[in-house]
């Protein structure tokens, strides 16, 4: 039927209505696979959650550590833990395919060249959402043991579990996103609606929108937080402007060679 389809519209247009059922389509196979891995997840309950909460034990077991725990003030408060982990290690596993689905959603609305663009774009952005991820699974044990510091050494620190793995899931997960940034800026440069003057002009306006982000998606109070997540996504802001300057470098030199040609010895364009 997509065959008989795109025979029938040669052009690849859409109607709204055919828009929707495409966004629920992809939606439905994203969550069919978020579930998936989210059953993984289930199954390896135990590691996870250590893992999550390894910081907790590292300042407890420090020397001189302090009086923390984790712990539950519902009855149902174990049950919930265990599907929140469950869903969050699901969301990992299932990000190549929540991505392409994403990515997939925009392409009809995009030129042959414009296509091309998008899905080499699209193999960088899951190495770079899954390195955002490791680098706040690194950071946050660190960020953690700092924030208790502030605790008066004669207190006992006793945290909610849930609201504990909220912040850690929230944080690992906003990292991923936040390094998809630089995919986006040299896709929308490549295919010419960002110039990398203008990426490079704006330069105050995107740290503000940087540390904007990073205080909402940091769920933590304290300014810190919202630096130690700002900080790499500027320095990759600056990447993709030095990589649209030289894309662009590039593509010149292949117009001027072109120009420089003679009719005759001119490549015809298909």
């Amino acid at each position: 039927m997509a065959h008989a389809a795109r025979t029938k519209n040669p052009e690849g247009r859409m109607s709204l209505g055919e828009h929707f059922r495409e966004l629920r389509n992809r939606l439905l196979i994203s969550s069919l696979v978020v579930a998936a891995g989210a059953v993984v997840g289930w199954y390896f309950y135990d590691p996870i959650v250590d893992f999550i909460s390894a910081p907790v034990t590292a300042v407890r077991n420090a020397e001189g550590g302090r009086i923390v725990t984790l712990n539950f003030d519902t009855l149902t408060g174990a049950f919930a833990m265990q599907m929140k982990v469950s869903v969050f290690a699901g969301i990992l596993l299932a990000s190549p395919v929540w991505i392409w689905q994403g990515w997939g959603f925009l392409l009809p609305g995009l030129t042959p060249k414009e296509k091309r663009v998008a899905l080499s774009y699209f193999f960088a952005a899951i190495p770079l959402f899954l390195l955002g991820a490791a680098l706040a699974g690194f950071s946050f044990p660190r960020l953690y043991r700092i924030l208790l510091e502030f605790a008066p050494d004669n207190f006992t620190n006793i945290q909610n579990a849930n609201d504990y793995l909220s912040t850690a899931m929230f944080f690992v997960l906003a990292f991923g996103l936040a390094f998809l940034l630089p995919v986006l800026l040299v896709a929308l440069n490549q295919i010419g609606i960002l110039p990398a003057r203008t990426m490079l002009k704006g330069w105050r306006i995107t740290l503000f929108l940087c540390l904007v982000f990073s205080a909402f998606m940091t769920p933590d109070p304290s300014g810190f937080a919202m630096i130690v997540m700002a900080m790499p996504i500027f320095v990759l802001y600056w990447c993709a402007v030095a990589l649209s300057f030289a894309l662009e470098r590039r593509k010149r030199r292949r117009a001027d060679r072109h120009d420089d040609l003679a009719p005759d010895e001119a490549t015809p364009l298909p």
